[in-house]
Formats: C-alpha cells, sequence, structure tokens
C-alpha cells in the first residue's frame, strides 16, 4: 500500500545568510527516494495569502532563495514548505517571521587588491543578488604591517568606491581586510575577509 501518509519537512528555517534570506529544511522521517517539496510564503502586508515560489514548486532540493522575490525588504514574511511524493501529500510546516532589512547577515566581502609604483587600489566585492544591489552596503577596510598589531583603517566606504592607498613611506610586508556593514536600525557588519598581503617597496 505504499506510504499511508506522507511525514512533512522537519527543521523549517526562514535564515538570513550572507546577504539572502533562504528557507532551510530536512527530509521527514523515512521519506520516500522520489521526494519533492514545494513552497510559498506570506508576508505581513497581506495576511493568509500564500503566495506560490515557481523556482520552488516540485524541488528536490532542500532549500529554497526567497531574496528576490520578496515583495517589500522592509515587512516581516515568513514561508512554508510540505513534501509531495506520487498522489501523497504532507501537511504543510511554516518558518518563523523574519524581515531582511532588520535581519539580514553579512559575508565579508572579497578584495581586489592592484599594487602600483607608490599606491594600492583596493576594491571590495559583495555576493550580492542583483535585487539588493540598491542599499547602501559599505566597508571597513584594514591595513597593517604583517607582524604587527597596529592597523590603520579606513571606515564606511561605499561599496562601489576604490581605495587609493599611498605606499611610498611603506616598505615590507602589508597586509589588508575588510568588512561588509550596513545601517539598519542597529549598525550590522560581518566579520573581517581573510587577509591579502603584499610586498612593497622591496628593494630586491
Amino acid at each position: 500500500s505504499g506510504h499511508v501518509q506522507l511525514l512533512p519537512p522537519q527543521n523549517v528555517t526562514l535564515l538570513s545568510k550572507d546577504f539572502d534570506m533562504i528557507l532551510t529544511w530536512t527530509p521527514g522521517e523515512g521519506s520516500p527516494p522520489d521526494v519533492t517539496y514545494t513552497v510559498r510564503y506570506e508576508s505581513q502586508e497581506r495576511m493568509d495569502k500564500w503566495i506560490k515560489v515557481p523556482h520552488c514548486k516540485n524541488t528536490r532540493s532542500t532549500s529554497c532563495n526567497l531574496t528576490c522575490v520578496l515583495p517589500n525588504f522592509f515587512v516581516k514574511v515568513r514561508a512554508r514548505v510540505k513534501a509531495v511524493s506520487g498522489r501523497f501529500q504532507s501537511p504543510w510546516i511554516e518558518s518563523q517571521f523574519k524581515e531582511y532589512y532588520l535581519d539580514v547577515e553579512l559575508a565579508p566581502p572579497v578584495l581586489n587588491v592592484n599594487v602600483k609604483k607608490n599606491l594600492i587600489h583596493v576594491n571590495a566585492s559583495f555576493p550580492l543578488a542583483t535585487c539588493v544591489e540598491s542599499f547602501s552596503w559599505m566597508y571597513d577596510l584594514n591595513l597593517w604591517e604583517a607582524g604587527s598589531e597596529d592597523k590603520k583603517q579606513y571606515e564606511g566606504i561605499f561599496r562601489k568606491n576604490t581605495v587609493t592607498i599611498d605606499t611610498t613611506a611603506l616598505r615590507g610586508n602589508y597586509c589588508l581586510s575588510a568588512r561588509s556593514s550596513f545601517q539598519s536600525i542597529d549598525f550590522k557588519r560581518s566579520k573581517f575577509s581573510q587577509p591579502v598581503c603584499v610586498l612593497l617597496n622591496h628593494k630586491g
């Protein structure tokens, strides 16, 4: 008789990670190999109106990226997911509410470092979905001599801006690291990126 019932997905969580809002879940106990999942979401602007997510209908994945589906980044949303197998469907399981603007979690940017004769040009690239590029993401940059604790800080640089550092007076191995920052109700910051180190004015 196959499965008399299909157990619902477990650990259904709406999480903000690395600039994205993602629904994740784990398969229900004893899920058959052909199980697929369907996701919908609801916004606090329109409660009881569950909206379909076309790219997460009958998906085999156990996550669904909702970032660019969200109609409003300043309103709380929640999502729900059900399992489907053949003619069986599980009950829907709902996540908690999250708001992109308040709950966004930042990833460190990737630094592009270009060393010229007496200058370093540094810019940071962010793993952003196109729909959130308009937000005023910033980054903070640190520069220090390898082995030293004394860091020169450049703070609140607009995401697309390049920092130019005069290296005439610097000699030796210098390291750069950056973090993403974002002003919402409070100030959010990511961890610092892995340092990128360059040899300056090396008399070789």
